[in-house]
Order: C-alpha cells, then sequence, then structure tokens
C-alpha cells in the first residue's frame, strides 16, 4: 500500500515537473503564446481541480478500492496520449485529463492509508507520500533538463515517459483490500472485521474500527455546524501552503533568471532537493513533536521570507538565493501535513469528499499561481510578485495560528471528533 500510494504521488511530482524544462521546446515547435504555456503548466493542476471532489464523492459512495483502480487506468491512458500531441489545445486537454486522474488519486489515496495507519505512524505513514511527491518533481526536472539537453528525443518522448510508470502502478494495485473503515459505515460489518483482523497490527486499532458512524455522508456536511472549521481549515490551509510554492517551482528557471541567477539544473532542482529534505526531516519529526509546530511556525518563517524578497530591492544574487532556498525548506515542511491533516480531521463518512473539496481548493491557488507568475513577473515585476505570494502566506499563518488541531497518537474517531462541534 505505501508503493502504490507513495507511486501514485511520485507520478503527481513528475508529470508537474517534467513540461518545465521542455518548455521552451514547445513554445518553438507548437508556436505557443504565454497564456498557452501558462494554460498547459497549470493543465493538470486545473483538472485535480474536477477530480478530486468527483473521486472523493465517488470513494464515499462506492468504496475506496475501485476509484484507485480508475484513477490509475485513466492516467495511463492520458499519459500514453501524450505521444501524438500535435496542438496546443490537445496538449492541455491531456493534461487536464491526467489532472483529474490525480484528483481522484488525492481523494481516494489519502483517506485509504489513514483508514490503515496505526495512530503511532500514521502522520510518518502519510508523509512518505509527500516525501515522493517532492522526489517525483525533482527527478522529472533532471531528467527533462538532461534528455533536452543531452539527447534529440523530443518533447512528446520526454513527457510521455510517465506512461511506463503508470502501467506499472496500475498492476501493482490488484488484489489491494478495500477500507475496513469504509466497510463498516456502509454496515457491511463482518467483512470490515475480517480485514481489520488480517491487516492491523494491535486491537486498539481494530476496536476503533467498531466506533465508526453509519451516518451517510453528503456534501453539503462539508458546511454544517459540525463539521464547518474542519472544512474551512483543511482546505486554505492546504491553498495558501503550495499557492506560492508551485509558482515558483514550476518556473523556477524563468524566476531565479529574473533575480540574474543562473537557474537552470541547479536552481530548478536545488529548490526541490532542499524542500525534499526539509520533507524527510519532517516526517521523521511529526509523530514525535506533533502537528502544530510543525505546521504555524513554519508558515510564519514562509511569510517573512518572501516578504524580504520582495522589499529588498537590489538584494545581491546570492542573498536572493539563499531566500529562495530557505523559503523551499520552510514552505515543504507546512506542505507535508497537508498530506496528514485531511484524512485525520475529516470523519469516514466524508473523509474522502472532505478531501476531494479540500485538494479541489488548494489546485485553485496551484493553478493561479502557476498561470499568472509568467504574466505578473513581466507586467508587476519580482518585487510585486513576491509580496503578493507573502500575502497568500500571511492568511494561511493566520489561518492555522486559529484552527491548526493537534492530533498526534489519537485515533482517527478522536481526531475527526475532536475538531467538530
Amino acid at each position: 500500500m505505501i508503493f502504490v500510494l507513495s507511486g501514485g504521488m511520485f507520478l503527481d511530482g513528475y508529470i508537474l515537473g517534467i513540461v518545465g524544462p521542455v518548455t521552451g521546446n514547445l513554445v518553438t515547435e507548437l508556436g505557443l503564446s504565454t497564456v498557452w504555456e501558462g494554460l498547459i503548466a497549470a493543465g493538470p493542476l486545473f483538472g485535480i481541480f474536477f477530480g478530486s471532489p468527483l473521486g472523493g464523492w465517488a470513494a464515499d459512495k462506492f468504496g475506496r478500492k475501485p476509484l484507485f483502480m480508475v484513477d490509475m487506468g485513466l492516467f495511463v491512458i492520458a499519459s500514453g496520449m501524450q505521444f501524438f500531441v500535435d496542438s496546443p489545445a490537445l496538449l492541455f486537454v491531456v493534461r487536464l485529463m491526467m489532472g483529474v486522474a490525480i484528483g481522484m488519486e488525492y481523494s481516494v489515496g489519502w483517506p485509504l492509508m489513514s483508514e490503515f495507519a496505526p495512530a503511532h505512524l500514521r502522520g510518518r505513514l502519510l508523509g512518505v507520500t509527500l516525501i515522493a511527491w517532492y522526489t517525483g518533481f525533482m527527478v522529472a526536472f533532471a531528467l527533462g533538463y538532461w534528455l533536452i539537453h543531452s539527447t534529440n528525443l523530443g518533447w512528446r518522448i520526454i513527457l510521455g515517459t510517465s506512461t511506463l510508470l503508470a502501467v506499472v502502478l496500475f498492476l501493482a494495485r490488484l488484489g489491494l483490500p478495500e477500507s475496513p473503515r469504509w466497510l463498516w459505515n456502509q454496515g457491511r460489518r463482518d467483512e470490515a472485521m475480517g480485514i481489520a483482523h488480517r491487516y492491523m497490527e494491535h486491537a486498539a486499532e481494530m476496536s476503533d474500527v467498531e466506533h465508526e458512524d453509519t451516518e451517510k455522508g453528503t456534501f453539503g456536511m462539508l458546511f454544517s455546524r459540525r463539521y464547518w472549521r474542519a472544512t474551512l481549515f483543511v482546505s486554505m490551509f492546504w491553498f495558501c501552503a503550495i499557492a506560492p510554492y508551485f509558482a515558483i517551482a514550476t518556473f523556477a528557471d524563468s524566476v531565479l533568471g529574473q533575480y540574474g541567477l543562473g537557474g537552470g539544473l541547479a536552481g530548478g532542482v536545488g529548490l526541490s532537493a532542499v524542500a525534499l529534505t526539509a520533507v524527510v526531516l519532517t516526517v521523521l519529526l511529526i509523530d514525535k513533536v506533533g502537528r502544530r509546530v510543525l505546521t504555524v511556525p513554519p508558515q510564519w518563517i514562509c511569510t517573512i521570507l518572501l516578504a524580504v524578497i520582495g522589499l529588498w530591492a537590489g538584494a545581491p544574487p546570492a542573498a536572493v538565493l539563499a531566500l529562495f532556498l530557505a523559503f523551499s525548506f520552510f514552505n515543504a515542511m507546512v506542505g507535508t501535513l497537508t498530506g496528514v491533516y485531511p484524512g485525520e480531521v475529516f470523519p469516514t463518512e466524508v473523509r474522502g469528499v472532505g478531501t476531494g473539496f479540500a485538494a479541489a481548493v488548494s489546485r485553485i491557488g496551484a493553478g493561479l499561481g502557476t498561470f499568472l507568475l509568467p504574466w505578473a513577473m513581466v507586467n508587476l515585476g519580482p518585487a510585486a510578485s513576491m509580496l503578493i505570494a507573502a500575502g497568500v502566506a500571511l492568511v494561511g499563518a493566520a489561518l492555522s495560528q486559529w484552527l491548526a488541531p493537534e492530533t498526534k497518537g489519537k485515533s482517527l474517531t478522536e481526531a475527526a471528533a475532536g475538531f467538530s462541534h
């Protein structure tokens, strides 16, 4: 389960990272305008916006396992279609489809892992999937950069390299069990306890399954008096954590170039490598020190770093690079929690649709950041662009200061109940 969930997240990072190095060739061969460039880069993010709530609703209604296969099957098809792209519009549609598949992955993958993981390991196991995401982004950027500069492979083949991994993951998912918590929620108690006894190692975890509510979840419940705080916190926390990162990391080469830095392989991979280090550190600490200390302070630090970049006119390139790397580090710490909190604060009956809705909201920020950054850097300038990013980080920091819960060591039933009225 860890392998196939992490693989899905690796694939998500991969398709978002691979487009950066081939953007120049895309612009030349397809005659892309700035608008098309932004749309193609942001296509998967907009796809996630539609796929994640749809997948979450379906996962709560029909089960985690079926959706886990459907999303990867769709990804295999869309990824393979990249080999045959002949227009900007078709490339946008294909990457939009890939985003729909990844959105489904978010809304079923994290809930499935949280529903199997023991409380004392849940943070680490969910965090491992974020390690995979950053690794995928970094590997894709490095591989794409090397292939485009050292081989004669066309950009279609480079983009289509994700197909092989998608096929492997689809086959590896055959035979995975259904979530016992979802089965109990559906009234299928004998099946639920059979799977719980086979795959859960502690009696307390199996007992917690029996405390699941049998109430059927609906989309409207996310905004009810019971769950509005969970919905507001997870959605906007996620939005504010990733919007600045996606914008800066996707166009790392051009952003660093605006500040007189070389960018290229060292710049693009450097930001992701620093982020990956932070995620690994967060995963090691999360079940020891808790969630809040790894959420609130780093968000305030990110706000300050982006504001300094925006306000420090004429800063030396080395100082700007150091500030960007520091931002990447602390933002990645916060980003790790975006894979942990959704599965913990939503109860089983709305865990899928809640995670899906939050992912959709977050991708509005990521999509807008990726789409608007090239325009903002040209028309508003680097300073104003960074101050806008600082404003987004400030909203996230204030929201987390107010609402971020501490769920360390709690069962899923306790964690969800403690965050609802």
